[in-house]
């Protein structure tokens, strides 16, 4: 814990250091943003936080760059080279944690702050992470299954193996559901954050498993399409993560009974205000940031979508 420490004061140092040398309170700040792929839908809603908080703050340039699809060996390039630019602060949201961890560092060492959102780097020196309690999360996503099949039943659970932030709600769901011994979990399906795989794996899982009771995503590729739980029989229930549309939609129709939302606005107003205030010697009180999720259900999402459309209409205004 005391060398913990010491890293979090000589790292604030350093920052506070290269505010007060870096920049003038005239001059644009240069903030990259990285999110894990430019076909996930939901961090399109990270881009506008970023910008919409940039744009308030007044003196900020976002820097809005990813691999195409998830790659996270282009995901690396992208950071060697914001690293080689010496942008003034890199938030990313990190396909593999560990893989990015010594190339994080490197961006430290050159005394650019990284924060970290969504999707951690724990291993690495970033100076904050923001997002969701993911083993929480996945805690949540269990206990709702297991009230959903009435503590028995079979489940068949999606992920994409590397991330870290998946691995914990993976560990979440696990060690929920092991407190009910008659809910049997009968495979682990990694889609490799793909929207063609995951329609393929929910279609052949539900051949496999006939009578499948439930499907738990601790991500939300099959709520991101409007087809892609199209082989689920009415039969069986979907827990899944993200509640952008169209998930919504298809939580109204009984194609899903249950979603977990998250801050995806403040995925990237957050990130830059963070970054901001770090570039101001004003370091955050705790490394890791507890976003919080929303539980959305039939019997709330009519609320949610209400104040989900004040959000998105603020953002656009």
């Amino acid at each position: 814990m005391r060398s913990n420490n010491v890293i979090m004061i000589i790292v604030a140092i350093a920052m506070s250091g290269c505010a007060r040398g870096g920049s003038t309170s005239g001059a644009k700040l240069r903030f990259a943003v990285i999110p894990k792929s430019l076909d996930l839908p939901v961090f399109n809603y990270a881009k506008v936080g970023a910008e919409r908080e940039a744009a308030a703050l007044g003196n900020i340039e976002v820097i809005w760059r990813g691999p195409e699809t998830a790659d996270q060996l282009r995901q690396k390039e992208i950071l060697e080279s914001f690293i080689t630019q010496h942008v003034d602060g890199i938030a990313i949201s990190c396909l593999n944690g560990d893989f990015l961890a010594d190339t994080i560092n490197r961006a430290v060492d050159a005394g650019i702050p990284v924060v970290t959102w969504d999707a951690d780097a724990p291993k690495s020196r970033r100076v904050v992470f923001y997002g969701v309690d993911d083993m929480a999360a996945g805690r949540i996503m269990g206990e709702q299954t297991a009230t959903l099949l009435g503590g028995k039943g079979t489940v068949a659970i999606i992920t994409s193996v590397g991330a870290t932030n998946l691995q914990r709600r993976l560990d979440g769901v696990k060690e929920s559901l092991a407190k009910h011994p008659d809910i049997k979990i009968v495979e682990v399906y990694d889609i490799k954050e793909d929207p063609v795989r995951c329609a393929e794996i929910i279609a052949s899982g539900t051949n496999r498993y006939p009578d499948l009771n439930a499907w738990i995503s601790v991500g939300g590729r099959p709520v991101f399409t409007r087809n892609g739980l199209a082989a689920v029989p009415p039969r069986t229930k979907v827990i899944s993560f993200d509640t952008i549309p169209p998930a919504p939609d298809l939580l109204k129709a009984g194609k899903v009974q249950v979603l977990i939302g998250q801050k995806y606005f403040g995925w990237g107003s957050e990130s830059v205000r963070l970054l901001a205030d770090i570039k101001a010697g004003r370091m955050p009180a705790s490394p890791i940031i507890d976003s919080g999720v929303d539980v959305v259900t039939a019997a709330n999402v009519d609320q949610y979508l209400a104040a989900w459309n004040a959000l998105a209409n603020a953002v656009s205004h």
